[in-house]
């Protein structure tokens, strides 16, 4: 189904009946990514789950998004819908916004389940700023010596070779959004979630490291943290029994 949201066509779904959930998928995902929550949960709720603007099959921003946009989407959303109060489950990126909805709309939200969430910046030591040293050699080099190709087509050729793999499958507006977004640090709004939160965590998470977790946790007043042995970023589908297990006794008890 598809919906105009401040002339965006976002592209949705609803299976179930009862209590409101909302599901979010992560940066480069889409609604099928989140499709064995949405239907681990349809027996008991009525949950919707929407492809962000500039995934799946939902319309590319007009202009150059932060994260306090995309979650101002996400509302007018749930106002469209008619939702007043809602369950939100955010996996990476989604979980960044459903970070933002329970800080500034608290509400509308009943709980919050932040799966390996972004939101955090990273802690960057020596081999971090090497790299970035080495990227912009790297691309001064592409500039000055690659002189027969034009500068938009030589540049694009050397994201596509050594930018990171979010950055290499993003282009035109969304690969400025990536860079825009990925900058954003949401610590100091945590405290003002007023949802009880369940964080859950893949200690093998090389994308939203475990240690964001723990300090989401000690950040967010009413949260409990639990760790997915042997699971990564995806810890929901690398260990969905025990993810579907965990969830279903938060939200159904």
């Amino acid at each position: 189904m598809k919906v105009n949201v401040e002339n965006i066509e976002i592209n949705y779904i609803c299976e179930g009946e009862g209590e409101d959930v909302l599901v979010l998928h992560g940066w480069g995902a889409n609604i099928n990514t989140v499709l064995s929550i949405v239907n681990l949960l349809k027996p008991y709720f009525k949950v919707y789950a929407i492809d962000l603007p500039g995934f799946g099959e939902s319309e590319i921003p007009k202009e150059v998004f932060g994260s306090e946009d995309y979650a101002r989407i996400v509302k007018k959303f749930l106002d469209i819908m008619e939702i007043k109060k809602t369950i939100l489950i955010g996996h990476s990126f989604g979980g960044k916004l459903s970070i933002i909805l329970g800080s500034e709309y608290p509400e509308i939200v009943d709980k919050i389940v932040l799966i390996n969430s972004a939101g955090l910046i990273p802690k960057r030591g020596l081999k971090y700023y090497l790299k970035v040293y080495t990227f912009k050699i790297l691309r001064f080099i592409y500039k000055s010596f690659f002189f027969w190709i034009s500068d938009d087509e030589k540049m694009e050729k050397f994201y596509k070779k050594f930018g990171s793999t979010d950055y290499k499958e993003a282009d035109g507006i969304m690969r400025k959004i990536l860079v825009r977004v990925v900058n954003e640090n949401l610590k100091p709004i945590l405290k003002d979630i007023q949802s009880p939160t369940l964080l859950i965590w893949g200690d093998r998470d090389m994308a939203t490291p475990l240690y964001m977790g723990k300090t989401m946790e000690k950040e967010i007043p009413d949260s409990g943290l639990v760790v997915l042995e042997g699971t990564g970023h995806y810890s929901y589908l690398d260990d969905f029994n025990r993810f579907a297990i965990i969830l279903k006794a938060f939200l159904l008890n």
